[in-house]
């Protein structure tokens, strides 16, 4: 689709050029990070005149924060396939670590993940959207193992992705599996029953 065909359905409907607009914020923010982010990129990015950014958010900031609440949308979803994964596996920890390794093998995930976390270091406000992986991970992972164990390995897989946005590549598996299986060993038994 070409920024006119989606500039002229935006036209007719609203929800859709304010949508049309968050997304190639959103976009923007993971290839150049939030600190590039101006109304007129946004505009051409989405195809639209560059009043309608500021008709539908007032401030860049409030642009700013829509579309990292969007990118935010991401980890609701992957929190929840980590779930169904986890669970379907029975909460083993080489499956986990196959699963952090695909994920963290995922470009645009990283960077939208350091977005998050780069706002969130310059706008207190913005901390709850950049805390929603790790508190979930942590929620998630405590079905697995105890509570100490699955903030460890929150806390790993943080710095895991750091190390896979600043180096273009993820650790490999078997030094993630021999990691998770390290972390998660000790009290894994005592919650799981085994």
């Amino acid at each position: 689709m070409t920024g006119r065909e989606t500039g002229s359905r935006a036209r007719r409907d609203p929800e859709g050029r304010r949508q049309a607009i968050v997304e190639a914020a959103a976009a923007l923010v993971v290839e150049d990070g939030v600190t590039e982010l101006t109304h007129r990129r946004v505009a051409e990015r989405a195809g639209v005149p560059l009043g309608a950014t500021t008709y539908y958010f007032s401030s860049l900031g409030e642009l700013e924060e829509e579309s990292l609440r969007h990118l935010a949308e991401w980890i609701e979803a992957d929190l929840r396939e980590v779930a169904r994964k986890l669970e379907a596996c029975g909460g083993e920890p080489a499956p986990l670590a196959e699963m952090m390794h695909a994920y963290l093998r995922d470009r645009a995930r990283m960077r939208a993940d350091a977005a998050l976390y780069v706002a969130a270091m310059r706008r207190e406000e913005l901390r709850p959207l950049a805390l929603r992986w790790f508190d979930g991970l942590v929620e998630v992972l405590s079905a697995h193992t105890d509570a100490e164990s699955a903030r460890a390995l929150a806390v790993f897989a943080d710095g895991a992705a750091m190390h896979a946005v600043l180096h273009d590549e993820p650790l490999d598996v078997a030094l993630l599996t021999g990691a998770v299986v390290k972390l998660m060993a000790d009290r894994a038994g005592e919650v799981t029953g085994r």
